[in-house]
């Protein structure tokens, strides 16, 4: 999984490969587009929820541990995801909902899991 959710980090990285980094939304989108380019595959959509690219700062993304050959469905899939999060501009969030964000997060990804 690829997160910049430390709470998610810490629920799962004794059981799963957490590729975890302390950035932004769209960061969290490209590094999954990287990864799709290497030949990892989406298992979850890249903007799960009813929830807008700047109403949060923090994403989950599941892709496969396997490679193979590149994916094309994940690469349209993920170059739309940062399109569409990229036309949102940044809102600035207030500290006291930084943890709710991460609670809803986590809670997106856990029924994936």
């Amino acid at each position: 999984m690829i997160t910049n959710n430390p709470l998610v980090k810490s629920e799962y990285e004794t059981d799963h490969i957490v590729d975890f980094a302390e950035t932004d939304l769209i960061d969290v989108l490209i590094r999954v587009r990287d990864m799709i380019h290497k030949g990892h595959k989406l298992l979850t959509h890249p903007l799960s929820g009813s929830i807008k690219p700047n109403e949060t700062i923090f994403k989950t993304v599941l892709v496969s541990g396997n490679t193979g050959r590149t994916d094309f469905d994940s690469v349209a899939m993920i170059e739309d995801c940062i399109s569409a999060a990229k036309k949102f501009p940044p809102r600035q969030i207030p500290d006291d909902f930084i943890y709710d964000m991460q609670v809803i997060d986590l809670s997106l990804i856990k029924p994936a899991l």
